[in-house]
């Protein structure tokens, strides 16, 4: 079932349970899949990659959101965001650990033959493609930076 039924299908069930947090993310995502979707001037589908990739969007906004709030201090603006970023975050695959994480960096290092901070963009494109929805890409970068020193 593609990203974009399962939204529909728990809008329906939010709306069936009076859930507005829920709701109004889950209406931010079926916004962006409509964007991306005419984006192109073609009303084709869009493909599992892409709506992964415009819910991970979607979760890292209302993360930086929610962190911008708890540094100035507005809990009340923060929880919003915290609660709308966990609806959303069971539509992305489970993350690794940074254990797991490490482990795919050091084998694509090894495998790429990088050398050094020259190859860091090899190594970060490799890895952010093979692990795509299942890590953050700054957790990505931070190992990789460390991997190659």
């Amino acid at each position: 079932m593609s990203l974009q039924k399962q939204v529909m299908d728990k809008m329906k069930e939010a709306m069936k349970a009076k859930d507005t947090v829920a709701l109004q993310a889950l209406r931010a995502v079926k916004s962006a899949f409509l964007l991306a979707k005419t984006e192109t001037g073609v009303q084709e589908e869009l493909s599992a990659e892409t709506e992964l990739k415009i819910i991970q969007k979607q979760v890292k906004q209302r993360k930086d959101s929610a962190a911008i709030f708890v540094k100035q201090g507005r809990e009340d603006l923060a929880a919003p965001e915290l609660a709308e970023l966990a609806v959303l975050e069971q539509f992305l695959p489970e993350a690794l650990s940074e254990e797991e994480i490490e482990k795919v960096v050091i084998a694509t290092i090894a495998k790429v033959g990088a050398s050094g901070m020259k190859d860091m963009g090899k190594v970060m494109g490799v890895v952010s493609k093979e692990l795509a929805g299942q890590a953050d890409g700054k957790t990505i970068s931070t190992l990789v930076k460390k991997n190659l020193m």
